[in-house]
């Protein structure tokens, strides 16, 4: 039996069976070394020692989760609601219900996609923004389903494409995971890899939008537990005019320096110091924050530990020469194959991150065995990564918009979140990120 193929399926089993992710990975990689000839111990003593690789994306997230729940307590979102709902409203009154919608939608695309790289907070714009726009869609009789498809794009597709805020750490993942796995690549080379698979997830972007959720849905009109009424509390403007520019430094310091902690720092710091958050609750605001992203950093740290134990054991060379000869060094099954594979892995992981030290380890000796290029494994190990994480049940792709669009009560996460963004990305993904192996 090949130790990797034994450990992969016990970890993605385990997490299809909605075991935690770290726990599947743990006895994934158990399962693996054992299989290999290790014993326990030693199985955990290679686990562990590859568990500090990973140290510093997870810092940089739970500085980024402080970051956020401090940009929020600005008011800097509600200003955001306020502006979106008032905008819908003036545009309903006045023209088609159509071009409403269309607004709506356009301002909680960019919302979202600048939750990526703009201003990184990631999923925590969701329960701020979406809960309070639920009566304008009602109105709208928009199909959130629609709008969960928007979400999602927004979640994913910046950051798959463009090197900075959260781009940055995932392009940093795969040059760094396809390094220690034997292929030295350019991070400039990133995006031009990404860019198909990228335009394959906008494809299936406008196909939801313009075309299957198209039509009206009513929703029952329910009345929020805790709703904070848009124009409840005034804003107070130089505390919109700190955020704003502890924003803008935090990005202009991550694209100079190229370090999602230093970013960070500078936005908290900033925010500190500006005497517009209230300094005895700052604990309160970066604990808050870190355990927002805890999750998604202990499961980045836990795969690489398991990646580890993958490598150690020496059955990836025997898996490849076995895949090769299966494949007969045909690069386009080879390419499919490879695609497939990274589907099933992050469906049950629920995070592309999380997946890239797995899928890397075996993607790399393979993608050279058949004469891929490099831009052309960048391509397939940056889709795979990207594949099922829209439509996981456990991710947070899928989990960020039924949070925001479920306050109500009216929108199922498998049916409404999950099924619509696996048909409308996945689907694509594997689409234009093989055509993209094949042209590069």
């Amino acid at each position: 039996m090949n130790a990797v193929i034994i450990a992969v399926l016990v970890m993605l089993a385990l997490s299809l069976f909605r075991v935690h992710v770290v726990i599947a990975l743990l006895l994934g990689a158990l399962a693996g070394g054992l299989v290999a000839g290790f014993s326990i111990l030693e199985t955990i003593e290679i686990f562990t020692g590859g568990l500090g690789g990973k140290a510093t994306v997870a810092l940089s997230y739970a500085l980024l989760g402080g970051f956020a729940v401090m940009i929020s307590r600005t008011g800097l979102p509600k200003v955001v609601v306020d502006f979106a709902v008032k905008m819908v409203g003036k545009e309903g009154e006045s023209r088609k219900k159509s071009l409403s919608k269309v607004l709506l939608i356009l301002i909680i695309l960019i919302i979202s996609s600048f939750s990526q790289n703009v201003i990184p907070i990631h999923i925590a714009f969701i329960p701020i923004l979406i809960p309070p726009l639920l009566q304008v869609l009602n109105e709208l009789k928009v199909d959130r389903r629609a709008i969960a498809t928007v979400i999602t794009f927004g979640l994913k597709a910046p950051y798959i494409l463009l090197p900075a805020g959260f781009g940055l750490i995932f392009h940093d993942i795969i040059r760094m995971n396809m390094e220690e796995s034997g292929l030295v690549i350019n991070m400039a080379d990133i995006p031009t890899a990404m860019l198909l698979p990228t335009l394959g997830m906008l494809v299936g972007l406008i196909i939801a939008v313009f075309f299957t959720y198209k039509k009206e849905r009513s929703y029952e009109k329910v009345q929020l537990e805790n709703e904070v009424a848009a124009t409840e509390e005034p804003v107070s403007r130089l505390a919109i005019i700190v955020s704003l520019i502890a924003i803008v430094a935090a990005l202009v310091v991550q694209l100079e320096t190229k370090s999602m902690i230093l970013s960070a720092l500078v936005g908290i710091v900033i925010l500190l110091f500006s005497g517009k958050i209230n300094i005895k609750k700052t604990e309160d605001y970066l604990t808050d924050g870190m355990k927002m992203m805890a999750f998604i950093g202990f499961v980045m740290i836990t795969a690489s530990g398991f990646a580890a134990v993958i490598r150690e054991t020496g059955h990836v060379d025997l898996l490849v020469e076995q895949s090769v000869n299966i494949i007969g060094g045909n690069q386009a099954i080879a390419a499919l194959l490879m695609l497939l594979v990274g589907l099933f892995i992050t469906m049950g992981i629920g995070s592309s991150f999380s997946t890239i030290p797995i899928i890397a380890t075996l993607f790399v000796p393979l993608s050279l065995a058949v004469g891929l290029s490099p831009i052309a494994t960048i391509a397939l190990i940056g889709t795979a990564g990207a594949l099922g994480d829209a439509g996981s049940p456990a991710s947070d792709s899928t989990l960020g918009p039924t949070a925001g669009l479920n306050a109500d009560g009216q929108h199922n996460h498998i049916w409404d979140t999950c099924v619509p963004t696996f048909v409308h990305f996945n689907i694509p993904l594997i689409i234009f990120g093989w055509i993209a192996a094949m042209v590069f």
